[in-house]
């Protein structure tokens, strides 16, 4: 039998409750504080992604899925959504519109990594992007735009870890420091570490191997190495942080899995869970749609795995109004009865009412038990009499009380338009 690839998963209607929550609140947040939406194909040119992710980085090398289409080019499926919404921008002219330019997406993007839970190979990422202005006010407001979607969304017992990277100027010499410390490491590092070292000194502070933590928490500290216009930058995004009431702590060690990432970073993290159980993060990018081919242009983002955030509403076991619950369930006894539910589902869905119809051989009591199988709020039952009289008795089923409506007012009834 068939079963879905590894690493990926079917949204059963179970889930599409949490789903469509997500993506309601996600969705008017961005209304909210001005973002569009902007929808980019779910394959790009391999070069993209190796040209900013990073050639060095774990994603390119080892979670990429990429191929060779019959024209022989080299295409990759989405990892991530920052890049190709930074290509869409280059690509559609949109530095001539106002800046900064506010955009969101959700999307699924892919990714070969170990499935557990809330990761897959196939996930959906929400995010959002801000590109054309580098004024620290917008990097504060990316940020309390991230930590209100948790809030909107009901997720709590989280916290805001926020870093400063610097930027071209000074970050080299913080690498050649941090990769002068490592080399005195030898085999205390893990492999891939040795790897990185060589590769991408930066990405050694983003291991997660229980072997190297130690090694990373006496690591040199980027805040040290900051030039002036970097450090001015942080201390005023966190004076707008204040400000806006946003609560956060620095972490030092916070560099962020991609290579395009400039000055401030972010990620958000369940309270006292670490990094390793980040459910949301971003940044500043200033010099990516540089590396695209495009004019210096400065950007930052958010994203989240709308997965992850699922599984902490499911942990907190969240309670959602389902707006798809049957209003009414049409229950029947006889023919002559049938028809009449039939003619009056028509009426009930004309009208907008959440109704299901009956249909098969089950006896009234069968039926009545499907209604609250269903969980229908109520059950319209039509027999010999009600068809005589042209009524429904319409049964609360949470309380039991019932009552006989007219068949031509139980829309009304029901709050039909």
């Amino acid at each position: 039998m068939y079963k879905a690839p590894r690493g990926t998963a079917d949204v059963l209607p179970a889930d599409q409750l949490y789903w469509s929550h997500i993506i309601q609140t996600a969705e008017a947040l961005c209304r909210r504080y001005g973002y569009q939406r902007i929808d980019t194909p779910l394959f790009e040119d391999a070069g993209l992604f190796q040209r900013s992710i990073g050639a060095g980085t774990d994603i390119v090398e080892k979670e990429t899925y990429s191929f060779e289409d019959r024209s022989h080019e080299l295409l990759t499926l989405r990892p991530e959504g920052t890049a190709p919404v930074c290509r869409a921008y280059l690509e559609h002219g949109m530095h001539v519109l106002p800046q900064p330019v506010k955009l969101y997406y959700i999307a699924p993007s892919f990714r070969y990594e170990r499935p557990q839970a809330g990761r897959y190979r196939q996930f959906h990422q929400f995010g959002f992007e801000a590109l054309g202005e580098t004024d620290p006010a917008l990097d504060a407001e990316v940020v309390d735009m991230a930590w209100q979607l948790y809030r909107d969304l009901g997720i709590g017992r989280l916290t805001v870890l926020l870093n400063s990277i610097g930027d071209g100027q000074c970050r080299p010499a913080y690498i050649q420091a941090l990769a002068g410390y490592y080399r005195g490491l030898g085999e205390q590092m893990c492999h891939d570490c040795q790897m990185r070292l060589e590769k991408n000194p930066l990405r050694l502070l983003d291991c997660k191997q229980a072997q190297c933590q130690p090694l990373i928490q006496a690591a040199p500290k980027m805040v040290d190495y900051l030039c002036l216009e970097c450090r001015d930058h942080f201390a005023r995004v966190e004076r707008y942080l204040g400000l806006l009431g946003v609560p956060y702590q620095i972490e030092h060690r916070l560099v962020r899995g991609l290579d395009y990432y400039t000055r401030t970073v972010f990620e958000v993290v369940p309270a006292g869970g670490g990094q390793q159980s980040t459910v949301g993060a971003g940044g500043r990018y200033d010099g990516l749609i540089e590396q695209l081919g495009g004019r210096p242009t400065p950007g930052i983002g958010f994203a989240a795995g709308v997965e992850r955030m699922v599984l902490n509403l499911k942990r907190q076991e969240t309670v959602l109004d389902d707006p798809g619950r049957p209003q009414v369930y049409l229950a029947y006894h006889g023919d002559a009865a049938k028809e009449a539910a039939v003619r009056l589902a028509r009426q009930l869905w004309d009208a907008g009412v959440n109704t299901t119809l009956a249909v098969g051989d089950r006896s009234l009591r069968a039926q009545l038990r499907h209604a609250n199988t269903l969980n229908a709020a109520h059950a319209a039952v039509i027999g010999e009499d009600e068809v005589a009289q042209a009524t429904v008795t319409l049964r609360h089923l949470e309380t039991g009380e019932q009552e006989t409506v007219p068949q031509a007012d139980l829309a009304a009834r029901l709050g039909g338009r």
